[in-house]
């Protein structure tokens, strides 16, 4: 059948600038680009992911959007058109990966923050003391000490902790969705920075043993690389229940993505498909999901914290509450927004719901009930920058999870094709002659430089707010105002709108 789709994109190379080197043909890991007595771009090949573009000398390549006019029309829209299309051509289901890009409320963009004019606002908050940071685990209701003598002891059992010395952490990505090299970068990059990584679904390569200090190890309804060792391997063990990106949905990586590494570290036969669907096939209640956290409690020696991801749904309170009265330590949530490596388009850009909501009513609900302190509470789903951090902090989160914008700063464009595992930058790819392109000394430099600045961003905020420490800012929603949102979207958010005094 030959396709009626148009080329979403048009790569214009400037024949006359173009030195016939043919770097953009040996990057080009889509095949848009051929080498004949010239340079000749395949326009409907090309996903815009900018590695042509990057590496050309002579900077004679440009991408630009197909000019293409459809007719316009509010409610078929050309994307819903260019849609049917490809299903009226394929008859499957319309894969894609990254985050949601339709243009929903982002909440964090209708959020100021408060700042003190008059009080004590910092003189130079780069130079003083700012605390960034914070301890993810169980807290006590209260301490008790006892004293002998002129020595004084803690009484109090404290549940297990571990220490972030900047409260940003990166995000499940499993070792077969993403490179080798790409764990390896975000493994280095964790110790350096004081904060955790994530293996994702996918167990743990031999090769990131060394950073087990700084490594969340997950364990998801296909139980893959999961065993004692791996268990204690870690800092943290999370259960995955659900995703962002696709609630109700469960993994699924091809078996052609499926080598001798991927095959060893999952432990399952090479070439098969590696399925997690949704629901474990042991949790199907909060009792249930309470009996496997003592497990892995029993299997660690009550060392590790216990994380339970889970996806931003309507009744995400409800849900946090109940595994929080399970055992959890610490409760993952992840909004509409999140990425993945692939997921059914229908699914990501319409379940789900926004994390800003799901916060606000998960750390609201968990202080109505007098449990908040049981639980550290992280989130994720399109952290796109500082100021989300803050303004998520403020609205009751201990700290955040990046998934994209840790793979955009190791030089992911966004082109939405990690599922084809032809990544140009060497990241959503398991081609040994693509994974090579990612350096992960250099990719874990990039990332350390961006939680740098964003620490630094942050600083600047706290001293702002004349207060030196993360933690005076956990929960205080009275530093929030919201500028263009309902009254029932502030009522969620627990803000006043702008303007409005103490």
């Amino acid at each position: 059948m030959e396709s009626q789709l148009p080329a979403e994109f048009i790569v214009n190379i400037d024949q006359e600038r173009c030195r016939r080197c043919k770097r953009c043909v040996i990057n080009c890991s889509f095949g848009a680009i051929e080498f004949k007595d010239r340079v000749a771009p395949d326009h409907r090949l090309c996903v815009a992911c900018h590695r042509c573009a990057t590496f050309c000398p002579e900077s004679a390549i440009a991408i630009t959007e197909n000019p293409l006019t459809y007719k316009y029309g509010y409610n078929w829209t050309s994307e819903i058109r260019k849609n049917i299309l490809k299903q009226a051509e394929s008859g499957g289901i319309i894969l894609t990966g990254m985050g949601n890009p339709k243009p929903y409320p982002v909440y964090w963009d209708h959020m100021l923050i408060d700042a003190c004019q008059v009080t004590n606002p910092s003189i130079d908050p780069l130079r003083e003391p700012m605390e960034l940071r914070t301890y993810l685990g169980a807290k006590p209701e209260a301490l008790e000490f006892y004293k002998e003598y002129d020595k004084i002891d803690l009484r109090t059992d404290i549940a297990p902790q571990v220490r972030l010395d900047i409260p940003v952490v990166f995000a499940a990505m499993s070792y077969g969705a993403i490179s080798l090299n790409a764990h390896r970068a975000l493994a280095m990059a964790a110790r350096r920075m004081g904060t955790l990584m994530n293996t994702g679904e996918g167990g743990l390569h031999e090769d990131l043993v060394p950073y087990t200090d700084r490594i969340i190890v997950q364990v998801a309804s296909g139980r893959f690389g999961v065993t004692s060792r791996y268990l204690n391997n870690s800092a943290v063990v999370e259960i995955k229940i659900g995703q962002g990106a696709k609630p109700g949905i469960g993994g699924h990586l091809p078996g052609e993505k499926v080598g001798e590494d991927i095959s060893k570290t999952r432990m399952i036969p090479a070439g098969t498909d590696a399925l997690s669907p949704a629901p474990h096939h042991d949790i199907y209640s909060i009792e249930d999901l309470s009996q496997l956290i003592y497990a892995i409690k029993e299997a660690t020696d009550y060392k590790k914290p216990v994380s339970v991801k889970i996806a931003a749904v309507h009744n995400v309170a409800a849900i946090a509450s109940g595994i929080v009265r399970a055992g959890a330590d610490i409760v993952m949530i992840d909004g509409f927004r999140g990425g993945t490596g692939a997921a059914p388009m229908i699914v990501r850009d319409h379940v789900g719901i926004p994390i800003e909501l799901a916060l606000a009513a998960v750390d609201d609900r968990l202080r109505q009930e007098g449990i908040r302190n049981r639980a550290s509470i992280l989130v994720g789903g399109s952290i796109r920058q500082s100021a989300d951090v803050v303004k998520a902090i403020a609205l009751g989160a201990d700290a955040c999870v990046i998934g994209t914008a840790s793979l955009i700063a190791m030089g992911c464009r966004v082109c939405q094709k990690c599922y084809t595992g032809n990544c140009a930058w060497g990241i959503a790819t398991q081609k040994p002659e693509l994974v090579r392109r990612l350096n992960p000394e250099v990719a874990a430099d990039r990332l350390c430089n961006l939680l740098s600045a964003w620490g630094h961003e942050i600083q600047e905020v706290l001293g702002s707010l004349g207060i030196n420490a993360i933690e005076s800012l956990r929960g205080s929603r009275e530093r929030l105002r919201g500028v263009g949102l309902p009254q029932e979207t502030l009522d969620i958010l627990g803000i006043k709108h702008a303007g409005i005094g103490q």
